[in-house]
């Protein structure tokens, strides 16, 4: 992934994203065509609704296409073998961490979380 700084949020709008990305709205409708990966939550009002984790794909995905000038299809492969060698790594890291998080960090976590969800549904 890139070092481009994306906000410490649960969901991002399409307007937040194609500012993060510097792409318009429509580029990020088509990649979602072309990339399965790429999946937004949609609202009951039918507004996606992308997760961090879709903004930072969406990030290695304007990378290979615009900077190393990959194609659609090349960039699908590229995609494809990342999230393959990412879900390694997380597999890993989960076995090595075990069940040692902090309790009460994670329902402080869970209730900013719940409390963006909140202000997104107003």
């Amino acid at each position: 992934m890139t070092s481009q700084e994306i906000p410490d949020k649960l969901y991002f709008k399409i307007g937040e994203v194609s500012k993060i990305l510097g792409v318009k709205p429509y580029v990020l409708r088509y990649w979602e065509t072309e990339f399965k990966e790429i999946a937004p939550f949609k609202s009951r009002s039918n507004q996606r609704l992308y997760k961090k984790r879709d903004v930072e794909l969406l990030v290695n995905v304007k990378n290979l296409l615009y900077a190393e000038g990959f194609t659609i299809e090349g960039a699908r492969k590229k995609v494809k073998e990342f999230l393959k060698t990412d879900k390694d790594v997380q597999k890993k890291s989960q076995l090595e961490i075990g069940f040692s998080q902090d309790s009460k960090k994670l329902l402080k976590r869970m209730r900013q979380d719940m409390v963006e969800l909140l202000d997104i549904f107003k």
